[in-house]
C-alpha cells in the first residue's frame, strides 16, 4: 500500500504549505551559515587562536544566538586546541620592592602597568618576549623579542611604553614579579628617572594581567602561524600585538570593545564617569563586565584603597 505526500501531511497534522515554508527557511539558514563560514575563516586568519564564543561576539550574526552558533561551529571544527609547556623565565633578583597595587582602585589609563617575560620555542631554540600592559585599558603598550634573558630586552620594551603612554608623572605604578631583570640597577633607574613607582608581587595573581597577555599572544596567535626565524618572530609579535589591541574583542569589556576601542571611549568621559577597576587580590580574582557599557568590576568587590607612594630618586 502506498500513500501520497498529502495523506502523510494529514496524518502528522501539517500542511503542504507549512512543509515547503520550513524547507525554504532551512535552505535560507544554510545559505546564511555558508556565508558566515567565509567570515569565520577570515576571522581565523587574523586571530588563529580565537575560540567559537569570541567568534560569535565578534561576528554577531543576527539569525542565530550564541549557543546555536557555538554548537554549529564546534561541529564544523572551529574549536581551539590548547598547547601548553613550561620553561622558566623568572630568577629572583637581589632587591625586592613591596607590592603597591593589591586591592587598589584604578580610575584612569596608565595608572598601573604590568610587565612579564615569557618564551617562545622555535627551531630548537628558546626566544624571550617581554610585554607591558596597561591594567585599566588592557592595552599592550610595550614589547620586545630577544634571544636572551638580559635586562636590555626589558629596557627596550619600557622605552617603547614611555613613548606611547600619556601618563601623569606622579601617579604611574610599574608592577612586575621579582625577576632579576626588573630589580636590576639599569631597569629601576630607568623607572625612577621617569618618576614611575616600582611595585613587585609575591603571588602569581598580582601579575595576572601581564601573564594573561603572554598566553594570548602565544596561544591565540604565534603558535597558529608559520614562523621562520627570529626576524620573522619579531615581525609576527608586532602583528599579534596590533591585532590584540585593535581587533580582538576583550571579555573584560563584555565582548563589546577591543582594548583600543575601550581607550578611545574613555576620551569622552569625565574622571567622575570613568569606571573603577579593582586590581586582583587574594580570593577575589573573578571579574565580569558591569551594567555600564564601559565599566569593569569584580563579582565580589574587594576593598579598594589609595596606595600611598613615595618616589625614590636615588639610583
Amino acid at each position: 500500500m502506498t500513500y501520497s505526500l498529502n495523506s502523510l501531511y494529514e496524518v502528522v497534522g501539517v500542511s503542504k504549505q507549512a512543509v515547503h515554508q520550513a524547507k525554504k527557511r532551512q535552505e535560507a539558514f544554510e545559505l546564511e551559515v555558508s556565508e558566515l563560514v567565509i567570515l569565520a575563516d577570515q576571522l581565523k586568519e587574523e586571530h588563529p587562536g580565537c575560540g567559537v564564543e569570541k567568534m560569535y561576539y565578534t561576528l554577531r550574526p543576527s539569525f542565530m544566538g550564541r549557543d546555536q552558533f557555538c554548537e554549529i561551529f564546534m561541529e564544523l571544527g572551529y574549536g581551539v586546541k590548547r598547547v601548553s609547556n613550561y620553561h622558566r623565565t623568572t630568577y629572583i633578583g637581589a632587591y625586592i620592592y613591596p607590592s603597591l597595587i593589591e586591592g587598589m582602585g584604578i580610575k584612569r589609563p596608565f595608572q598601573v602597568i604590568q610587565s612579564d617575560i615569557t618564551y617562545f620555542h622555535l627551531n630548537g631554540e628558546h626566544y624571550y618576549m617581554v610585554f607591558i600592559i596597561d591594567v585599566y585599558t588592557r592595552l599592550v603598550v610595550g614589547y620586545a623579542v630577544n634571544e636572551h634573558l638580559r635586562t636590555e630586552g626589558n629596557i627596550a620594551a619600557m622605552k617603547m611604553a614611555l613613548k606611547i603612554m600619556n601618563y601623569q608623572s606622579w601617579g604611574l605604578i610599574h608592577h612586575s614579579d621579582r625577576g632579576s631583570q626588573y630589580s636590576s640597577k639599569e631597569y629601576t633607574c630607568l623607572l625612577k628617572e621617569n618618576h614611575i613607582h616600582i611595585s613587585m608581587g609575591t603571588v602569581a595573581w598580582e601579575n595576572s594581567y601581564a601573564e594573561r597577555i603572554n598566553g594570548i599572544i602565544k596561544n591565540e596567535y604565534l603558535k597558529r602561524w608559520q614562523i621562520k626565524d627570529l626576524k620573522d618572530l619579531k615581525k609576527k609579535v608586532g602583528k599579534a600585538v596590533e591585532h590584540y589591541n585593535t581587533k580582538r574583542l576583550h571579555r573584560a569589556f563584555k565582548m563589546r570593545f577591543t582594548p583600543m576601542g575601550f581607550y578611545q571611549k574613555l576620551v569622552h568621559l569625565s574622571a567622575q564617569e570613568r569606571p573603577t577597576v579593582i586590581v586582583y587580590t587574594e580570593g577575589k580574582k573573578n571579574f565580569e563586565g558591569a551594567s555600564s557599557p564601559y565599566e569593569v568590576c569584580p563579582r565580589e568587590e574587594p576593598l579598594a584603597h589609595d596606595c600611598p607612594m613615595k618616589i625614590l630618586n636615588e639610583c
